[in-house]
């Protein structure tokens, strides 16, 4: 018997491998159908605790005009996780912008950032 291994779908976004692991999440970028669109940023998981969500931390550099200096600011998203990609907090990964997959969660995760 030929075992069929389950081949990841070309998302379109240069310089990013389909994890090793397969999986049947119909929300999974690599092995379902959710189309990823928009804006790809690298950000640091500070928690996985949810359900196939992962907390990110997104560090931004912001220009305040009347000082005429770069403030560090930061903000919380939450990131579907496919049950495919193993990431743990502390890791940077990216993410990239999708539908709305639930009231708080528009971005999925796609995989470790290099």
């Amino acid at each position: 018997m030929m075992s069929q291994k389950a081949v990841a779908r070309n998302i379109g976004i240069p310089g990013v491998k389909p994890p090793e692991r397969t999986c049947n999440d119909p929300l999974c970028p690599w092995h379902g159908t959710l189309p990823v669109r928009g804006q790809i940023m690298k950000v640091r998981v500070e928690s996985v605790k949810m359900h196939n969500t992962a907390v990110v931390v997104h560090e931004y550099l912001y220009y305040d005009r009347k000082y005429m200096r770069y403030e560090k600011r930061q903000k919380k998203k939450h990131a579907h996780l496919p049950p495919c990609i193993d990431v743990k907090p502390g890791d940077v990964v990216l993410i990239g912008e999708t539908r709305p997959i639930s009231k708080s969660v528009s971005f999925v995760v796609l995989g470790k950032a290099e």
